[in-house]
């Protein structure tokens, strides 16, 4: 198996899982959506990071004893319809790092 560590590895038309995410060592941050690579937005600006800090603070004091756990970025969020099943890695394509 390659190891895959530059983004000029990865043919960005496939369709990848989180399998195969969890394989990679880039530098580049990146989200799966419907297993199609998205490269992430370089670095926020202040105002964003401001916002997010705000409501890292509420969020966090409302869910403090909720079973609800809050996490902020980086923190990989697997999609999957729990209803149906819970899915091997293979089987799961939507990989994504939102702000909270």
């Amino acid at each position: 198996m390659t190891n895959i560590t530059q983004l000029s590895q990865l043919d960005l038309n496939q369709t990848y899982s989180y399998a195969d995410y969890m394989t990679w060592r880039l530098d580049e941050a990146l989200e799966l959506i419907k297993g199609k690579i998205m490269l992430m937005s370089p670095a926020p600006n202040v105002r964003h990071q401001d916002i997010s800090a705000n409501l890292t603070a509420l969020l966090h004091n409302f869910f403090r004893h909720k079973h609800c756990r809050l996490y902020a970025a980086p923190f990989d969020v697997r999609l999957y319809d729990r209803k149906k099943s819970i899915l091997a890695s293979e089987d799961i394509h939507p990989v994504v790092q939102p702000d909270l």
